[in-house]
């Protein structure tokens, strides 16, 4: 079966019959390079407004966007080959086929950031991933490695729809309803979690207000401990991780409104705020988004016996028609796991999906959306770039670095740390 990259192209030239033969942008069979200006670019975030001062990655040389495959190949290889041991390459389980290949390490977003720290001599760690993973390597690493986005334009829509300015304000409001003063069990009146999948500057709020960070796979383990410390959880950007784990858990949808920062007071009253539980952030991943119920509904019908998968970022209707929900690593480990014959539907990025079906070729695994959608900021990331910056780290130039003040790296490595301390090392999984 040929890469998402290969069905693009095929699909462009009227090659590409059947299952998976449209795409939900045309403009996805071209360079990344082409679309510097049109907000996150094709894909599944091509309608998310993009924040003004989002970075912009800028045109690169002629001869990296004219260059062949064949030709970006022999030259990643070489470059690569030239920096040994000086050079680390992480890759996301979202990256297309034509990136993955040259990765050193391939995992979720906070595995890679780990991944890193087992390589101490590395002096540049690329990260093929998006912004706010590229930052959480920084803080993790150490001061003497330098952290590359290939191109600084692949962001995250749904990060994004958290900022720190709009965070504060909201934790404003609510002090303003609930005050500051712990009750009588010592617990806060509110306590912050943010999903990784934040920029770093949140992260550090919630190690500066005795908050956390989690992960898909340990999100209900964070809110436990959350919940231990403070009356209410304050769970940003991602509204559906949050609602499918505190549901998991047996909270009432009643105890769970969503603060909506466009609205005043979050378009909520001070009684439903003293009320919540968890108070959800209004922001959502738009690749989860696109899963639904009816897509399951067409799975069954057409595989009896199929066993349907998918991640806990989809809505709740979705998360409960499914069989199974959970981190990119579960559905990893579910597939690798299964006897042949197995038949999976699953509800995530689609790269990651064909690649589980081109690796277990004994077994029937598709994407429950037939349309080819991958994600827009994860696509950003071309062979073009990766020869970009790795071929002048070969001439000492370190472009596209990504540095994490250590005003900001402090309290955010706080809040990495409460959260390492609920979960063993083998169990740390996430987006």
């Amino acid at each position: 079966m040929a890469s998402i990259d290969q069905t693009i192209q095929l699909i462009r030239i009227g090659e590409q019959r059947g299952a998976g033969s449209s795409t939900c942008s045309s403009a996805l069979a071209e360079g990344p390079w082409e679309h510097d200006n049109e907000g996150y670019g094709p894909g599944a975030s091509i309608a998310d407004p993009l924040p003004s001062d989002a970075p912009r990655q800028g045109i690169i040389p002629r001869e990296y966007r004219n260059a062949t495959a064949a030709e970006l190949d022999l030259r990643i290889r070489a470059a690569k080959h030239a920096l040994g041991d000086r050079l680390v390459i992480l890759g996301h389980f979202y990256q297309r086929d034509e990136i993955v290949r040259y990765a050193d390490f391939l995992g979720d977003s906070f595995q890679l950031a780990q991944a890193a720290k087992t390589k101490p001599n590395a002096e540049y760690i690329v990260f093929c991933g998006v912004h706010f993973m590229a930052e959480t390597a920084d803080i993790l690493s150490r001061a003497e490695q330098a952290v590359i986005l290939p191109n600084l334009a692949a962001g995250c829509s749904m990060a994004d729809m958290a900022e720190i300015d709009s965070v504060t304000d909201c934790w404003e409001e609510l002090a303003s309803v609930l005050g500051t003063a712990s009750d009588g069990s010592d617990k806060q009146p509110v306590l912050p979690v943010t999903y990784m999948n934040s920029a770093a500057s949140l992260k550090a709020f919630c190690g500066e207000h005795g908050g956390v960070v989690c992960t898909s796979s340990n999100a209900e383990t964070v809110l436990q401990w959350a919940f231990e410390r403070g009356q209410r959880v304050l769970f940003f950007p991602d509204q559906h991780l949050g609602r499918n784990t505190a549901k998991k858990m047996g909270i009432p949808l009643e105890q769970m409104p969503v603060w909506d920062p466009n609205k005043p007071m979050g378009g909520l009253t001070p009684q439903q705020i003293r009320d919540a539980r968890v108070i959800l952030w209004h922001g959502f991943c738009s690749v989860h988004k696109r899963f639904t119920v009816d897509q399951i509904s067409f799975a069954r019908q057409r595989h009896p016996g199929v066993h349907v998968i998918v991640h806990p970022e989809c809505t709740m209707e979705v998360v409960d028609a499914a069989d199974e929900h959970g981190s990119t690593e579960l559905i990893k480990k579910r597939v690798e796991a299964a006897p042949a014959g197995s038949i999976f539907a699953i509800g995530t990025e689609i790269n990651m999906v064909q690649r589980l079906a081109n690796e277990h070729p004994d077994k029937t695994i598709f994407c429950l959306d037939s349309i080819i959608c991958p994600c827009s900021t994860m696509y950003r990331i071309h062979p073009s770039y990766l020869a970009w910056v790795l071929e002048s780290l070969e001439r000492g130039e370190l472009l596209n670095r990504i540095t994490v003040p250590e005003a900001i790296a402090a309290p955010a490595r706080v809040a990495l740390e409460r959260m390492l301390a609920l979960k063993p090392a083998t169990d740390r999984r996430s987006a």
